[in-house]
């Protein structure tokens, strides 16, 4: 539910691919292959790596096969997150963590016909591994309770970088104050407003309800990247 918004691949990858589904590529967006290539790269970004650690510290390790490449049918999306979908992996190393979940389901969509350069790649990763932190740490964590996917999408959507000024000004967008702010709210309460549990009504009084206990929980960072 989270991230609601938002074949051909070596095995050697670990990562699940789906090229056949969807429309055309944008020809501005860049060729199947080579973001299938972007998102294995990714995972050397420096607060991507941090998320994974975090998130194997937790008990809840990200596998490269976690996360599916593919053409989307919908053009407003990006990607997703799944939660409660995905695959388990009983490796020995892998069960030698202590905290480790019997199995952590996930499952991370990157829609290649809509990136167009690694820095898109890296952001939806991390927003989305914002979600999948949110629900390794949260035992009860309820997606189809509005407050709580209202308090990820925020956390995600203040957490990934999605509203630095420079996107905002790249989608219309330009203030000199608070349009961070601004953009955090609109974004999820998009969002949450996606979620078919959740009215639109119920969506704008979730997201203002979790404000500001959300917006300024900034785990696992000490602060905002």
């Amino acid at each position: 539910m989270a991230g609601v918004d938002g074949n051909g691949v070596p095995e050697a990858t670990g990562m699940e691919a789906s090229s056949g589904s969807g429309p055309p590529r944008n020809n501005h967006c860049m060729p199947f292959e080579d973001c299938v290539a972007g998102i294995i790269s990714a995972f050397q970004q420096p607060t991507l790596r941090f998320l994974r650690e975090q998130m194997e510290k937790a008990g809840c390790p990200v596998l490269l096969r976690m996360i599916r490449a593919m053409n989307c049918t919908s053009t407003n999306r990006s990607g997703s997150y799944c939660s409660g979908k995905g695959v388990c992996d009983y490796s020995p190393f892998l069960l030698s963590f202590k905290r480790i979940r019997a199995c952590f389901l996930l499952e991370i969509t990157v829609c290649c016909d809509q990136m167009q350069i690694q820095d898109h790649i890296n952001q939806l990763l991390i927003h989305e591994l914002i979600h999948a932190y949110d629900d390794c740490v949260t035992k009860n964590i309820d997606w189809t309770d509005c407050a709580h996917h209202a308090c990820s999408e925020i956390r995600a959507n203040h957490l990934s970088g999605n509203c630095h000024y420079k996107r905002e000004l790249l989608r219309g967008f330009m203030k000199i104050r608070g349009q961070e702010q601004e953009c955090v709210k609109r974004r999820s309460l998009m969002s949450v407003r996606n979620n078919p549990y959740c009215s639109n009504s119920a969506a704008k009084d979730a997201v203002e309800a979790v404000w500001d206990i959300c917006y300024n929980d900034t785990r696992p960072f000490d602060r905002a990247p």
